[in-house]
């Protein structure tokens, strides 16, 4: 019987192997720490390490499954005030989370690019809906002229509840960001005068009546916001977004091109 010899790796194979073993361990545990229930074994990582690599590579949730799963779409709708060869003209509204979502459908791999108009819709709805009636008055007014951005959020704030007002202010300039991106790609940065968005939500037909030919969806609720002007944040890269929104916008509306 003759005996089997093996080759021994090379190092730098072994330190390959070994820092791929390291990695995939790693990335189950967090994978694990994300998923699972909040619990004190999440401190074991420091800091915002653990979010910070699973967003938005990685981030996942039990949220489609019961006891409470997603029943809802959300959708983000922009329109303009433009200067249209000397004339101020009000656009029609464009969805923008019609334009992402065509991104994903039925592909294999999808861009995270499909599903932010969504997350931007939730995350404004989702404060509006905490804000008070005289909150949301406020809110639906138009602020567009100088200091506008502090003369309404000081106007919310004499109604009282300022970390209210404080999530709310955070989120409708992370929602006018984005929309003025959406704006600029279908209007012109230099012919947009002032912006308006539409956060909305519309649940699904309720589990109960998931047989009924007579049901219908529930209405659509909007967060009703006023006005404003356009502000771009460090960091957004408009060119950019225009090229990878307008080409997905005429593949949706092919009449357009």
């Amino acid at each position: 019987m003759t005996e089997k010899r093996f080759k021994r790796r090379k190092p730098l194979v072994r330190i390959a192997m070994t820092l791929a073993a390291v990695f995939t361990a790693w990335h189950i545990f967090a994978s694990f720490l994300w998923i699972a229930p909040y619990s004190p074994l999440r401190e074991v990582v420091p800091g915002n390490m653990l979010s910070s690599y699973m967003i938005p590579m990685f981030g996942q949730s039990w949220s489609v499954f019961a006891p409470e799963p997603i029943n809802g779409d959300y959708k983000f709708k922009v329109r303009a005030i433009i200067d249209s060869a000397g004339e101020t003209v009000t656009t029609e509204w464009i969805d923008a989370t019609e334009v992402e979502i065509s991104m994903i459908q039925y592909k294999l791999f999808t861009p995270r690019a499909g599903i932010q108009s969504s997350e931007v819709s939730s995350q404004v709805k989702g404060a509006f809906d905490k804000l008070t009636d005289d909150h949301k008055v406020i809110a639906g007014l138009n602020y567009f002229k100088d200091d506008w951005s502090n003369r309404l959020e000081e106007k919310m704030k004499s109604y009282g509840s300022p970390k209210l007002v404080d999530e709310y202010i955070e989120k409708e300039q992370q929602a006018l960001a984005y929309a003025t991106q959406v704006a600029y790609a279908m209007w012109g940065e230099k012919n947009v005068i002032q912006v308006q968005f539409q956060a909305s939500r519309q649940n699904v037909i309720p589990f109960a009546k998931r047989h009924d030919p007579e049901a219908e969806r529930p209405n659509v609720k909007i967060a009703e916001t006023g006005w404003r002007g356009p502000i771009v944040r460090d960091g957004q890269n408009n060119k950019n977004f225009e090229k990878i929104f307008i080409r997905q916008y005429k593949k949706v509306h092919p009449s357009t091109q």
